[in-house]
């Protein structure tokens, strides 16, 4: 039976990083299952997923080791085990709107939704009720400095040993560098039918178009704003002599329901990434 790890990689790029890191493992034994890097304005990013037979890791002598080539290499790295097998724990951050975090929590509490949520995370503390009703912990994190949000954010997560996270109408922009930390783990919720409308007030700026069909459309979280890959996407006709108030409110209805199918496809293992696609499989 095999064990498996994430390890992350993140800091200004330089020669040899893959390098170094992979013949670590090797030399611990490890076999690598899937490797991601890139480098986007002189910053390197890299996700990769390693596994050990039976009997064969020593978790405390690949965390230390991978610190000491952290420090060695002036980069960040972050390694995190995990059981494919077991119920993945979730996070949800939000802001002010509670119709998505409502639905995903009620699911969960009737048993249709097959994961742990362990946590919700808010900039403000408007929703932090709703949370309680469902005897979830919530976590306030004021969002002025995104730098320091973000650590604080990061460690909660890490403590809480989050698998993966829920953007449910959470209105701000994640960094590349958090973003890399759940790679393909993060899933928004963005109201229109991405690539149309991408940024704020997306149903301001379909009503001002003149659109006869509004949708939203649930993606994995990138470096780019609003342009992961798509995992689900749904819409509605614009009735003649709508308002702008009236499209939103069926956006909403909408979006908690596109919301929710992304999470259970995620949960089901069902999407497959590849080259900036979502593939259902």
């Amino acid at each position: 039976m095999k064990q498996f790890a994430t390890i992350t990689v993140i800091g200004r790029d330089r020669t040899g990083v893959v390098a170094r890191v992979t013949s670590f493992l090797f030399g611990k034994k490890a076999n690598i299952e899937a490797l991601e890097e890139q480098v986007t304005r002189g910053q390197f990013s890299m996700t990769l997923q390693a596994s050990w037979k039976k009997g064969q890791l020593d978790e405390a002598g690949v965390k230390s080791g991978l610190e000491e080539l952290g420090r060695e290499l002036g980069m960040e790295v972050g390694f995190k085990m995990f059981d494919p097998r077991r119920r993945q724990r979730m996070a949800i951050f939000v802001t002010k709107e509670p119709h998505c975090l409502e639905t995903l929590l009620k699911e969960w509490k009737a048993g249709r939704l097959k994961t742990d949520p362990v946590l919700v995370l808010g900039n403000r503390p408007d929703l932090e009720l709703v949370a309680r009703r469902f005897r979830i912990p919530f976590f306030h994190v004021p969002w002025v400095e995104r730098a320091e949000a973000e650590q604080k954010a990061l460690k909660i997560l890490e403590e809480h040993q989050v698998d993966f996270v829920v953007l449910a109408r959470f209105m701000k922009i994640l960094s590349p560098t958090f973003v890399w930390h759940y790679k393909n783990k993060i899933i928004n919720i963005h109201p229109s039918l991405l690539p149309s409308f991408p940024g704020a007030q997306a149903y301001r700026q379909a009503y001002e178009a003149g659109v006869k069909v509004v949708g939203c459309t649930a993606h994995f979280v990138t470096m780019h704003l609003d342009e992961g890959p798509i995992i689900a996407q749904d819409c509605f006709k614009v009735r003649p002599g709508m308002s702008l108030a009236e499209i939103t409110a069926s956006g909403r209805e909408l979006e908690a329901r596109v919301l929710l199918k992304a999470v259970k496809l995620f949960l089901a293992r069902r999407l497959d990434v590849y080259w900036g696609i979502c593939h259902e499989v």
